[in-house]
């Protein structure tokens, strides 16, 4: 290997140095995970120039907007660090029926080539090269892919997996747990990179993701449980898409709005869906803590302004009743339902939801590691009568609140739209243009 022409830690120069075929490395994030390893792919190609030959890679990342990252934040940086001049080429990679696919390509000196796609089984066989895996773990349908792949890597090309953890299960954690010294492995939590020189402040780091699970798992390199798991890591990352959270995306159906109440410890959240044919997209996510009921009352009705939801669900638990009683006599009591969250509600809430996500017939925003824990923070116990119940652990990040919205959000919609019609109304007070949109009903079946 040549030397970089860029200032590298040791465990960045440690996964350079190792020219093993086969190598696997499960890194924290923001340590350099996808700079070193499409540093990689550059300085071989390299190397092959000065000899007279060429190199191929393949990168196969989680999505198009990942691949383009890794292509432009990466490749691209380096061969310029290497002072390589190269041409860019866009084009688009035919899969199965009539899915395309967006590829990134750079063209090296003396020919070497290195392509940026997203990951699926018809993209993993559709190339021979050395390939590149960047965020396994997060990969729709690893296995699958895995599957496709390795035939094509089988003529000697090496391969590289990089990722964080994402639970237990997946192939990314078979390849780091195996056995055997076929893989060579390079694992780097965030703790071994700052003591090697990284510049990170743990503590800031820490306060900032604001969840202990996203903590141990994405710069901890901790396998969280997934036997206990309501939502299984696979099931969280098959809702994720990158349109999701938008509210510029909104297609004009049916919206309905979940709502957890908090006014100190927790999370006060407002999740919206818009129901598009027989899918739920989340178009907008809004999280208070330490909020006024004041201000959390402004929040939910710009929402309401903004989504005219068909039916708005809220936690009437505890605290929660006057919230629920003034939207009630806001939007109208047809409009606006109350839950009490009795461990039978949270169970029925769940299983309904639940159901929707193992359908994928839910959109989430994508790459949200704090998102990502609060939805698997909900596990499932078995009391003492052997009825089952929900528990979720408490902590800076709330109580599964996120989760919580989320579920009355879908509830919302369970028995199809609710039909209502408007007449004017006398101007009372400042709340009767609000009361106006809600005179008048006809309720076709509540959740």
């Amino acid at each position: 290997m040549s030397s970089p022409a860029v200032p590298l830690y040791p465990y960045q120069r440690a996964w350079l140095a190792d020219r093993s075929r086969f190598k696997v490395g499960m890194w924290s994030r923001q340590i350099g995970k996808t700079f070193t390893t499409t540093l990689e792919a550059v300085d071989d190609c390299f190397e092959a120039f000065t000899l007279g030959a060429r190199r191929r890679w393949v990168i196969l990342s989680r999505g198009e907007r990942q691949a383009k990252e890794a292509m432009d934040e990466g490749v691209k940086l380096h061969a310029k660090a290497y002072q390589m001049a190269f041409e860019e080429l866009e084009y688009e990679v035919a899969g199965a029926g009539d899915a395309r696919y967006k590829a990134l390509e750079v063209v090296l000196p003396g020919g070497s080539r290195i392509t940026a796609l997203p990951a699926n089984p018809d993209t993993a066989r559709g190339f021979s090269a050395n390939v590149l895996l960047d965020e396994f773990a997060f990969h729709h349908d690893s296995r699958a892919i895995w599957k496709a792949l390795f035939p094509v890597i089988s003529a000697g090309h090496k391969i590289r997996v990089v990722s964080t953890p994402n639970g237990k299960g997946n192939k990314f954690h078979e390849l780091v747990t195996a056995e055997g010294d076929a893989w060579s492995r390079h694992i780097v939590d965030i703790h071994r990179a700052v003591a090697e020189g990284l510049p990170r402040d743990i503590e800031e780091l820490r306060a900032g993701i604001a969840d202990e699970d996203a903590w141990a798992q994405e710069y901890e390199l901790k396998w969280l449980d997934e036997a206990s798991a309501w939502l299984p890591h696979d099931l969280i990352l098959g809702a994720e898409h990158e349109a999701a959270g938008d509210p510029e995306g909104r297609q004009g159906g049916a919206c309905f709005i979940g709502n957890d109440i908090a006014r100190r410890n927790d999370l006060w959240v407002a999740w919206v869906w818009e129901q598009v044919g027989d899918v739920f997209w989340t178009r907008e996510i809004v999280e208070l803590k330490g909020a006024s009921f004041s201000e959390q009352d402004d929040r939910l009705h710009d929402l309401m302004q903004r989504y005219d939801p068909v039916r708005l669900v809220m936690d009437q638990t505890g605290m929660g009743e006057k919230p629920v009683e003034d939207a009630q006599r806001r939007y109208g009591e047809l409009r606006v339902e109350g839950v009490l969250m009795t461990p039978a509600r949270q169970l029925d809430l769940a299983t309904h939801a639940k159901q929707i996500f193992e359908d994928r017939k839910a959109r989430i925003p994508a790459g949200d590691p704090v998102l990502r824990a609060d939805l698997h923070k909900i596990k499932k116990m078995v009391g003492p009568s052997g009825r089952p119940r929900l528990v979720a652990n408490r902590d800076s990040a709330g109580h599964a609140d996120r989760t919580w919205a989320a579920f009355m959000g879908l509830a919302g919609a369970a028995e199809g739209a609710v039909a209502y019609g408007y007449r004017a109304a006398r101007r009372e007070d400042s709340d009767a243009e609000d009361r106006a949109g809600v005179a008048r009903f006809t309720k076709r079946g509540a959740w």
